[in-house]
């Protein structure tokens, strides 16, 4: 059955009768649509578990953003079918789903590889996996890798509030998916298609939903989210900036943050909603990757170095307390360290509170997987180590100078020790303070007066205050 109606109520939902089990690799995109998959598994009886063991249903949600991808997703297929075979001989039935990006880049050769396998579902499908897994059990898997995205974001998954409160006070939001930048190195385009930006009032339907149930920070995703362009309730074209302008008039929304952003799509607008709502944080992640123009230019960036120093100034001007962080490929192909020192001197001039550090691995089908000059990995792996040391000491020095400050902070949960709660400040920095659990869900100010290797230590300052609507 296609569930596409968004006015189930949770009391229509079947009791669970099932159990699946999700392993889910990857970017912050796969973790959400992780959450979709058991959102809409959950209206067809399935109930989540962590034991595999335990599991009617196994969903491999894969990433194929590194070499060899498919290959460790094959070898744990085998894993999984010495599991299904050891059900079935106790009478009990396990269905195998491969879905995310290295179902849709392999499609059918899973199931031939892997005859275990009974469904292999590409990210534009998954609100179809009640129908698929339907067509499942006949002895023969079911592939769905094609880019049905005409009706992708008009389905809402509607979860039960109780689902939503037990995932706590902040909620991933897809807004934008795909992406048309085709850098050399990516997988992405080939993977997840061209750029698509949801509807306005999709988007602000499944923020209310959420804030119904308590969420208090939503993080808009998408893999290139500030180029969203989507369809506003005017009729006209909206941009994020405007997106989120219309999202913090929402008056139990706290905080909004967004990721990943390209440089070539921070526009003024949005760099002006960064200086006019509070609500919007001043923690941004807009990924460098190099700080070599010729290398830029190989990845196809189509920005230079001094581009994305000029763009973080004006960021700056408008947001002065904004904090960066970035992702940065070491070893891209004929990369000399003459042209990685370049890059060291950018994160020297930029300064990052944290970053992402990657190896260049070849993404089979990419452009940049074809270049001579491959780097050796002992040469990556000694970059590597240099570019995490110096950003490390940047991040501790962001985090050392916030010691005596004060500062605002979402109370999330309970501390690890009794009376002690936590929560985040505005740059995600952890932060744990002595009081009471009924802070949890509002902002309250905080002096930091301990800091510590991966979070802040504070005194609460005041009764907490919510966020201007």
């Amino acid at each position: 059955m296609l569930v596409k109606d968004d006015t189930i109520s949770a009391t229509a939902q079947p009791e669970p009768t099932k159990k699946v089990f999700v392993k889910s690799y990857g970017c912050q995109m796969n973790a959400y649509d992780a959450t979709r998959m058991t959102d809409v598994l959950a209206k067809e009886g399935y109930a989540e578990t962590q034991a595999i063991e335990d599991a009617d249903l196994v969903v491999l949600n894969t990433c194929h953003i590194r070499e060899h991808a498919s290959e460790k997703v094959f070898s744990e297929l085998g894993k999984i079918r010495v599991l299904k075979q050891e059900r079935l001989a106790a009478g009990k039935q396990t269905k195998i789903t491969v879905a995310g990006c290295v179902a849709q880049a392999e499609g059918a050769e899973i199931l031939r590889r892997e005859k275990a396998v009974d469904l292999v579902v590409g990210p534009q499908s998954y609100h179809r996996l009640p129908e698929l897994l339907a067509r499942t059990g006949n002895g023969a898997g079911v592939v769905d890798t094609d880019f049905p995205i005409e009706d992708k974001f008009e389905f809402l998954a509607d979860p039960a509030p109780e689902r939503i409160r037990s995932r706590g006070l902040t909620a991933f939001v897809t807004v934008q998916e795909g992406c048309d930048k085709f850098c050399t190195f990516c997988v992405v385009p080939y993977t997840r298609g061209a750029e698509l930006s949801r509807p306005v009032t999709q988007i602000l339907k499944e923020v209310e939903r959420l804030t119904a149930s308590g969420v208090r920070e939503v993080t808009l995703l998408g893999q290139n989210v500030n180029g969203y362009h989507g369809e506003g309730p005017d009729g006209r074209i909206w941009s994020l900036a405007k997106l989120a302008e219309r999202i913090a008039q929402m008056p139990s929304i706290a905080r909004i943050r967004y990721m990943t952003s390209h440089p070539r799509d921070m526009s003024d607008d949005l760099i002006a909603a960064h200086r006019d709502l509070p609500q919007l944080m001043p923690f941004l992640h807009l990924p460098v990757q190099a700080g070599s123009d010729r290398i830029l230019a190989e990845m196809n960036r189509k920005h230079t170095a001094a581009d994305y120093i000029r763009l973080i100034e004006k960021v700056r001007k408008a947001r002065p307390d904004m904090a960066l962080s970035s992702d940065f490929i070491v070893g891209f192909p004929g990369e000399t360290e003459a042209e990685f020192k370049e890059t060291l001197k950018l994160v020297e001039e930029v300064t990052f509170a944290f970053s992402y550090f990657f190896k260049y691995s070849a993404r089979p089908g990419t452009p940049a997987a074809q270049l001579a000059e491959q780097v050796s990995d002992e040469v990556k792996v000694e970059r590597l180590a240099r570019l995490q040391q110096l950003v490390d000491t940047q991040r501790h020095a962001f985090n050392a100078a916030t010691l005596g400050r004060d500062v605002d902070v979402l109370f999330e949960k309970p501390g690890r020790h009794p009376g002690q709660i936590g929560g985040k400040s505005p740059w995600l920095q952890p932060v744990h303070v002595d009081g009471p659990a009924s802070l949890i869900g509002e902002v309250a100010k905080v002096r930091i007066i301990e800091v510590g290797s991966n979070s802040l230590y504070g005194r609460l300052l005041e009764t907490p205050q919510e966020v201007a609507s």
